[in-house]
């Protein structure tokens, strides 16, 4: 897995390539990727939300303590696995359209390999500093997309124009998905367990 997750950063041509030739037996041995990957924000933002802490205008800084952070990130974990899997589940559904051939895992491995910068981006969590956090999740986002757009044709096996198509429908997907956890999180927020802080 940690292979892949770095040759997603320096090569991912090559590494979707790689993705692409795995057997079905070997492709659902990734699902884990997502599960484990998943853990390095949640743990980031729990630390830098309960330990370090983030300031306004140079105030002092803010803390959420410990018990309302573990709920707060456990449902944040869970809803990064789960909006992977809707992506993936999305991928496979469009898959025909495109004159692609899949299975419901495949299209969960490619979304999870393809939210592989947006992962590695969330250890800014540990130590919250908003200007630092937008510029990375920025960045990360955009690099997730361009992955999409390199790796739908090769690991889904269409032409490119095809896969540009596709694609783009995934990224469209992919914004009603961040649109419903955004929407989601200020009701449970507002609803269930508020953050409580120092």
């Amino acid at each position: 897995m940690l292979i892949h997750m770095f040759g997603l950063l320096v090569q991912p041509r090559r590494q979707w390539q790689l993705i692409g030739n795995l057997s079905e037996k070997n492709l659902r041995r990734q699902i884990p990727y997502v599960i484990v990957l998943a853990l390095l924000p949640a743990l980031a933002w729990y630390f830098g939300t309960t330990r370090v802490g983030w300031s306004i205008g140079g105030g002092d800084p803010v803390r959420i303590t410990s018990d309302s952070a573990l709920s707060l990130v456990a449902v944040f974990y869970c809803t990064m696995v789960l909006a992977v899997v809707a992506i993936g589940y999305f991928i496979h559904w469009m898959a025909k359209t495109y004159g692609a051939s899949t299975y419901p895992m495949k299209g969960m491995v490619i979304a999870g390999f393809t939210a592989t910068p947006i992962f590695i981006a969330g250890a800014a969590g540990f130590y919250p500093m908003l200007w630092l956090d937008i510029l990375l999740a920025t960045l990360a986002v955009a690099y997730a997309v361009y992955l999409l757009y390199l790796g739908i044709p090769i690991v889904m096996g269409v032409s490119e124009e095809r896969g540009f198509l596709f694609a783009s429908a995934i990224v469209t997907v992919s914004l009603v998905v961040a649109v419903m956890v955004m929407v989601g999180t200020v009701l449970f927020w507002s609803l269930v367990a508020p953050p409580v802080f120092h």
